[in-house]
């Protein structure tokens, strides 16, 4: 997803604070007042909703925008403070602690400046191709709205390297190992014939809503901007990139290398995860999960009677020609009917399920090299668009079949899909709670998702219950190696090779996954730490309750309210725990 996406925003006028009126009305206007102005300023993020009204431009990245952005985001925790919380009802007041916690961690960050970096290797403006097949292209007003914003291209353009060049100054800046792969990201861009530029793909796939007269007009016209106005861009930027900001780039790894880089580590520790941990204590409870983990895998090695070293298992499923497949569609054939098969078992599980269809696709093949293995697209959300799965297809040599019922429980359902689709399908929510990303729950849930794989009869041979606690060490290395690279001084070899040695991934993912916490400090912590608090909490609930446990009612008792913070999961479970004990 698109670095400057949710963050970088201008301001419409907003009236001095209310502090009289109804509290709720109040409340609720506020929040409807926010997400407006989110839509207004982060068009991209509401063209993948769906909604078209901002189709025709890109976010506002100029100094003015982003200083008008930030005392927004402080003007908004002035006005909240203005709503007496003690006449609100329960939800609206947990509405409202969600809301607040939200702007407290934008404003607290305002200080690293993190829109400094618009871009890394894995998303920004030289990799745009999964925004844009995102968007929702139906009728001619979409074609001319994006039409519109091919003619603005080099402006967003400029305002990126700006953003960029004043990184250079502040010295706010990503690792050089990582930026070296972007040059080739951008240089894709740079095509002779503009209908293969990512730019022109929307016109090869026109809607029957669009006569024959208009699709020539506009496949003529973006033909011409794009040679005009995108490319050109993008020569601009190599330029740029080669001669002024890869030189500039450090070769430390670290967060904890930057500008107030230790506190702004331990800030984004904070945010992903919603505790207080620190990332010593994080540190700690990985390494502790790594050792649990690695007993159970030493099990689960003899099970499959295997009789060398641990070491000599991982290199056996790493390169075993039976553990891959050679054809990319064949990979994706079985992707599909893997997720079929999941579907059947749902019920035995959740009470509550989700309306809204997913569909397994491939990863862009153009992004594919330097992407992870999977990952998930919410629905739009006008319902124009289904969930997506996205598969990693390059290299299918790479992709272990071991893995694959692990990460498709995850990134679709019960996981990912399930989850975001609930939340989005609470029409009494506001805009707010049903669409944003609170990681530590959202990714929490996913890997959680995958430990119920056993009970959806999956995991049956040994190699498969693997390749599930190869995912769940995956999650646990990454809270030793993200707080060992950004907060201990590890190097990335050291990351590298403290992964390669507990985990059965391919080397080729594993430098990908290590790349990706260089470029996303404290991202991956949240993964584990939700699924343990999730873990705990069932527990805790099935040591309370005995036989009255019901594991569909419990999952509809994490799931429903939406992405929450984990002390407030917490709270919410121990009601139901009360409630079902009275």
């Amino acid at each position: 997803m698109f670095l400057v996406i949710g963050l970088v925003m201008t301001m419409i006028a907003a009236p001095g604070p209310d502090v009289v009126g109804d509290p709720s009305a109040r409340l609720r206007d506020l929040f409807e007042d926010e997400w407006q102005q989110r839509l207004a300023d982060d068009p991209m993020m509401a063209s993948r909703l769906g909604d078209a009204r901002f189709g025709d431009r890109w976010p506002n990245l100029s100094p003015e925008a982003i200083a008008k952005r930030e005392a927004r985001e402080k003007d908004v925790l002035t006005r909240l403070a203005t709503i007496p919380t003690s006449d609100l009802s329960a939800s609206a007041r947990l509405d409202a602690d969600i809301f607040r916690r939200r702007y407290e961690l934008a404003v607290a960050e305002q200080r690293f400046k993190g829109h400094l970096l618009p871009l890394n290797h894995m998303e920004g403006i030289q990799s745009l191709t999964q925004e844009i097949i995102s968007f929702p292209f139906r009728d001619l007003r979409d074609y001319e709205n994006w039409l519109a914003r091919i003619k603005t291209f080099p402006l967003f353009m400029d305002q990126t390297i700006a953003l960029m060049k004043e990184g250079i100054k502040t010295r706010i800046l990503h690792p050089r190992v990582i930026m070296e792969r972007v040059p080739e990201q951008i240089a894709a861009q740079i095509v002779e014939d503009p209908a293969k530029s990512p730019f022109f793909e929307p016109f090869t796939r026109f809607p029957d809503t669009i006569d024959a007269a208009h699709r020539g007009r506009l496949a003529d016209e973006a033909r011409s901007l794009i040679a005009q106005n995108v490319v050109p861009a993008y020569r601009s930027l190599a330029a740029f990139f080669e001669a002024e900001y890869l030189p500039a780039c450090p070769a430390e790894i670290g967060a904890s290398h930057r500008p107030l880089g230790a506190e702004w580590y331990a800030a984004l520790a904070r945010r992903y995860t919603t505790t207080d941990l620190t990332p010593a204590q994080i540190h700690e409870i990985g390494q502790k999960e790594v050792a649990r983990i690695r007993a159970a895998m030493e099990t689960t090695k003899h099970a499959a009677g295997f009789d060398g070293s641990f070491a000599e298992f991982l290199t056996f499923l790493r390169t075993d020609s039976r553990f891959h497949y050679s054809d990319p569609d064949e990979l994706l054939l079985q992707y599909r009917a893997l997720s079929r098969r999941i579907d059947p078992g749902l019920v035995k599980l959740f009470k509550t399920l989700p309306r809204t269809p997913y569909g397994v696709e491939p990863i862009p093949d153009d992004i594919a090299p330097d992407t992870t293995t999977a990952y998930y697209r919410q629905p739009a959300a006008d319902g124009s668009r289904a969930g997506t799965y996205f598969v990693n297809l390059y290299k299918p040599e790479v992709r272990p079949i071991y893995e694959m019922e692990a990460l498709s429980l995850h990134e679709a359902v019960p996981g990912h899909h399930f989850q975001i689709a609930l939340a989005m399908e609470r029409s009494d929510l506001p805009s707010f709670r049903r669409y944003d990303d609170i990681t530590a729950f959202v990714e929490g849930w996913g890997l959680y998702a995958e430990s119920l794989g056993e009970d959806l009869g999956f995991y049956k041979d040994p190699y498969s219950k693997f390749g599930q606690l190869t995912y769940e060490m995956w999650r646990a290395v990454r809270l030793v190696v993200d707080t060992g690279m950004h907060s201990m001084g590890w190097t990335r070899q050291q990351a590298i090779d403290f992964f390669v040695s507990n985990a059965a991934k391919t080397e080729h993912d594993i430098v990908n996954e290590i790349d990706r916490y260089i470029a996303w400090p404290g991202q991956a912590l949240a993964y584990k730490i939700g699924e343990l608090k999730i873990k705990e909490l069932r527990a805790r609930a099935e040591a309370a309750l005995g036989p009255r446990f019901d594991v569909r009612e419990f999952h509809d008792v994490v799931l429903l309210e939406g992405a929450v913070p984990l002390d407030v999961l917490a709270s919410r479970v121990d009601a139901w725990i009360a409630a079902q004990s009275r």
